[in-house]
């Protein structure tokens, strides 16, 4: 599943989280591996894998975990 840089993500119920900011790639295969989300507010970016992924589309990407759970 490939996410793109500046898509919208949001938690399993629709929050926003931030954007994607950074793509970290598999020098062997060019395969995706993780990415980070910037977030608005002041706390630290969170990185996530592609197994974090419920739906990804062009402009938004909606995780399996609610926000409560990466807190």
């Amino acid at each position: 599943m490939n996410v793109e840089y500046g898509a919208k993500v949001v938690d399993k119920n629709g929050k926003t989280l931030g954007t994607v900011d950074h793509i970290v790639l598999d020098t062997w295969t060019g395969e995706q591996r993780k990415f980070i989300v910037r977030r608005k507010e002041q706390d630290k970016d969170i990185f996530f894998s592609p197994e974090d992924i419920e739906v990804s589309k062009k402009a938004k990407v909606t995780l399996k975990v609610p926000a409560e759970k990466l807190e």
